[in-house]
């Protein structure tokens, strides 16, 4: 057994991977043999991931506020808290806030082989964001 007390500050999201004001407290970070990392991701109105993909699939669960998701190519969904919304590996995909509300979930996701938990990819236009259907 290992207990960490809660010692990691929190920690902006890089403007390279969010847009918007965007904070991170991290839960789990891999420890061989496991590869699982865990986030709690805190997300101010507005704000969202840049789309990304992950080699091995990724959870969020939604513990406050409302959200939006999507995958390449097809809608945008709202998330509400208790929601849990699993990205297949490889699907290209984006969540984040509402335009008005703040949005808090939990990421988890596994690295692959070489250590990667994740492959970023462009911003989120504002036209793409902006397709939300109204919350």
């Amino acid at each position: 057994m290992k207990i960490t007390k809660n010692s990691l500050e929190t920690t902006p999201g890089p403007s390279e991977w969010f847009t918007g004001a965007v904070y991170i407290d991290t839960i789990a970070t891999p420890s061989e043999p496991s590869r699982l990392a865990a986030a709690s991701v805190n997300f101010a109105p507005g704000a969202r991931t840049a789309w990304h993909t992950h080699p091995l699939g990724q959870t969020i669960y939604v513990t406050q506020g409302l959200g939006l998701c999507q995958r390449r190519g097809g809608p945008v969904e709202t998330i509400r808290p208790g929601d849990r919304v699993f990205f297949e590996p490889g699907e290209d995909h984006w969540h984040g806030a509402a335009p008005n509300r703040f949005m808090t979930h939990t990421a988890m996701q596994e690295a692959d082989d070489s250590g990667s938990p994740v492959t970023w990819g462009e911003h989120v236009t504002d036209e793409e964001y902006n397709a939300a259907p109204a919350s």
